[in-house]
């Protein structure tokens, strides 16, 4: 039995989703650390914010929604086209503390009331995570459980990004060795975090294709991942290639997740081309592979509303509406 929503949480929800069949089909553009580091070292702020701009833009056309994040995205959220819903990112860019033992911070004077201000549909927020963590895991849930608890406040839906990395600094998470134990970390994950009151999990891939080129082993680990999560999931692309990126979204989609919410695979290449040239690829080759997704995400994925209604109407609704 799907659970009633609140107004603006279900609203949010609807506002990034496609018209038809409430998948979702969102572009990301929130990096900030890695988006400078694709860019020349002498790039000004004024360059990253319009580069920002333009992809975004091109991409908005089509896409259910944007996420993109405060520091570069601002102007891009103000022209995007209206037909796309908003998501704005809350967390500090990176995480302090070692490589295996990652703490996610958030940005100094930037809350869920302001995003909800500035007229977005949903919060995103990517918390570094590992189960087997022991008391950094049980910190970071308490952190997710606060952010939940202040999104909902201001009636906005969470979508929450987990990412895994390997709790031994010699062990790289790009290794076999950490790609052996990837399934059950990203399964195990979706479980405890989809409980935690997020509204939306925003998933990687639960295999390394790298090392697992199986199709059947990816669509096990999916349906693995979707009948773990206890809400609506999205896969993320983690700056694969689109060829790459295509597949799994296949296998996702048709093992249960409700869409994509990926970045790089569509648009990486746009970000360090020349204006015309920049335009010329999003508006021929990033827009069609954007399509090609949406065509999947539109034919295989699982509507939210599987998991979700909308909140029951009477004469004096509001009156109760916090």
């Amino acid at each position: 039995m799907p659970t009633p929503l609140t107004p603006g949480r279900y609203r949010g929800l609807k506002s990034t989703s496609l018209a038809e069949g409430d998948v979702f089909g969102i572009i990301a553009f929130d990096q900030r650390g890695s988006y400078r580091k694709m860019m020349p070292a002498d790039a000004s702020y004024e360059t990253l914010a319009q580069v920002k701009d333009e992809i975004i833009g091109a991409l908005s056309k089509d896409a259910s929604a944007i996420l993109t994040d405060p520091t570069y995205g601002l102007g891009a959220a103000m022209r995007m086209s209206p037909k796309s819903g908003l998501l704005l990112a809350l967390e500090k860019s990176g995480y302090s503390g070692d490589s295996s033992y990652r703490k996610t911070e958030l940005i100094p004077s930037w809350t869920p009331e302001k995003i909800r201000k500035a007229g977005a549909s949903a919060v995103k927020f990517m918390v570094y995570y590992h189960p087997g963590s022991g008391a950094l895991a049980d910190e970071s849930e308490q952190l997710i459980r606060r952010v939940v608890a202040d999104c909902h406040q201001w009636d906005l839906p969470l979508f929450l990004e987990p990412m895994s990395y390997s709790l031994d600094a010699a062990v790289s998470k790009d290794s076999a060795d950490f790609a052996a134990e990837r399934p059950s970390v990203v399964i195990e994950t979706a479980r405890r975090l989809s409980r935690t009151g997020a509204d939306a999990l925003k998933m990687e891939f639960p295999h390394d294709i790298e090392f697992s080129p199986d199709p059947a082993a990816w669509r096990k680990a999916c349906a693995e991942l979707s009948e773990a999560a206890a809400v609506p999931w999205v896969l993320l692309s983690a700056g694969v290639d689109f060829d790459q990126f295509k597949p799994q979204v296949q296998a996702a989609c048709e093992s249960g997740a409700s869409g994509f919410l990926a970045g790089r695979a569509i648009w990486k290449e746009a970000a360090a081309m020349s204006p015309a040239n920049r335009a010329d690829f999003l508006e021929n080759e990033a827009r069609e592979r954007l399509r090609q997704l949406l065509n999947i995400a539109a034919a295989a994925a699982r509507p939210w509303t599987d998991f979700y209604s909308a909140p029951q109407s009477s004469a004096t609704w509001y009156e109760a509406y916090a």
